[in-house]
């Protein structure tokens, strides 16, 4: 499979060289013990397959299963550590579950957060929580107790910079700050008390 795993392998790789590396390995490796190969104690309709890879990796699956155009790959945000579920039909080869929004255009991936890191996060966020006044005082670069959209979308951006020390809980407040800002007119603010109580 030369394609894939290249004699002797590159110093560096572009997001297209993986892209058609991990398409190789899906299409010769993946596919056929998800949805064909026969003599294995589960039945192809019963099995389940765990892919764990750096980002760029899943990024490029997640790409290929939701049909992301080329110039939106770069935006598929792949947490660290954050299991992410695709179900799908065996004779079509096609994820089955339904299309939610996400910043690529749409993903029929789930993501799966424990219910104790859900717990984590309700608890943080909730009113008086201290990741929803620290997000708040960190977004709020003008310090006049209100946030714009545009402020909203910075803190948005300055959050997934640094992608090493990303938390579970990073992977929702990110979710959770993107929402914020779409429900936002382009020239309404929020303050404090309003944005506890969205979150």
């Amino acid at each position: 499979h030369e394609y894939y795993l290249p004699p002797p392998a590159p110093l560096t790789e572009s997001l297209a060289d993986c892209q058609t590396r991990v398409m190789g390995c899906f299409e010769d490796t993946i596919a056929p013990a998800l949805f064909d190969e026969e003599g294995l104690p589960v039945p192809p309709d019963d099995r389940t397959i765990i892919v764990v890879a750096h980002a760029n990796t899943i990024r490029s699956l997640i790409a290929y299963f939701d049909e992301v155009p080329e110039d939106q790959v770069s935006q598929i945000y792949v947490p660290n550590s954050v299991p992410i579920l695709y179900r799908f039909e065996r004779t079509t080869r096609k994820p089955v579950s339904t299309k939610l929004q996400s910043s690529h255009g749409g993903s029929h991936a789930r993501w799966m957060i424990s219910s104790e890191n859900h717990q984590i996060v309700r608890d943080a966020v909730s009113t008086g929580g201290m990741l929803t006044r620290a997000l708040f005082d960190a977004m709020d670069v003008t310090q006049d107790r209100a946030l714009c959209r545009a402020e909203i979308e910075a803190g948005v951006r300055e959050l997934m910079k640094d992608s090493e020390h990303e938390t579970q809980s990073d992977c929702v407040v990110i979710g959770l700050a993107k929402k914020l800002a779409r429900e936002l007119g382009e020239d309404e603010t929020i303050t404090l008390q309003e944005f506890e109580r969205r979150t």
